[in-house]
């Protein structure tokens, strides 16, 4: 009992922190106090510091030389290999989907989250419900992921997409902020290609889909990172991306 109750409070921990790193409360190079988290979230020091260590791990935060951790800078250069890695990973697990094959019920499920995705663009295609795209968008990866069968990529997959950065709905976060003009049709055109392939056992065509397709959070990235103040103001986790 004890222990699950350990564990949830890490979880909230690790939400809590991860949520003032992104939302831009706590600035790139400031330390963080475990008693200042400890009060400000409402959680005891232990699963702070618990939580600390794994986003230290996690690589959103860095140890500071006098003790500590402080939230991470990332080069520009790095925020782009994070996104690349992020398309390797996926199209490595689309591809051994599609070479191992997929059972019916998990292909199903995939599908319908992408007919979800048809329906809420039906009206406009360049502007669904930003909310419920976004939450379907990241319905639709994680499934994806798992289509391989390997825990270790569906793992890393994970891993890659807690940066702020590199995760499939980088930059569509908030409703009125997408501020890239990238067709969403266009990345609802790459997802059915990519099942497609699968279902098709095609294993190179949905490795190179999948890997195209996160190139699309590639170049809204650089195209955000062209507008400068306006988008650090919309986008605040982008004050941990530098030059």
């Amino acid at each position: 009992m004890s222990y699950n109750k350990d564990a949830a409070q890490t979880v909230r921990a690790l939400a809590g922190i991860r949520d003032l790193i992104l939302c831009g409360a706590v600035a790139p190079g400031e330390r963080l106090s475990e008693p200042v988290l400890a009060e400000r979230l409402g959680i005891s020091r232990t699963p702070i510091r618990a939580a600390l260590a794994r986003l230290e791990q996690e690589g959103l935060l860095e140890r500071v030389p006098a003790g500590g951790h402080m939230p991470r800078r990332f080069t520009l250069a790095e925020a782009i290999d994070a996104i690349e890695l992020r398309g390797v990973l996926e199209g490595t697990a689309a591809r051994l989907a599609a070479e191992r094959g997929v059972e019916p019920r998990r292909m199903l499920a995939i599908n319908r989250v992408l007919d979800g995705i048809d329906a809420l663009m039906q009206p406009d295609p360049a502007n669904p419900p930003l909310e419920d795209y976004v939450a379907l968008n990241a319905q639709f990866h994680d499934l994806l992921s798992g289509l391989s069968g390997s825990e270790t990529i569906e793992r890393e997959i994970e891993r890659i997409t807690r940066l702020p950065f590199a995760s499939p709905s980088a930059f569509l976060e908030k409703p009125g902020a997408a501020v890239v003009p990238h067709s969403l049709a266009l990345a609802q055109a790459q997802h059915r290609a990519i099942v497609e392939a699968i279902g098709l056992r095609e294993g190179a065509r949905a490795e190179a889909v999948a890997r195209e397709h996160a190139r699309l959070a590639r170049r809204n990235l650089e195209q955000v990172m062209e507008r400068g103040s306006e988008a650090r103001h919309r986008f605040p986790a982008l004050a941990l991306v530098g030059g």
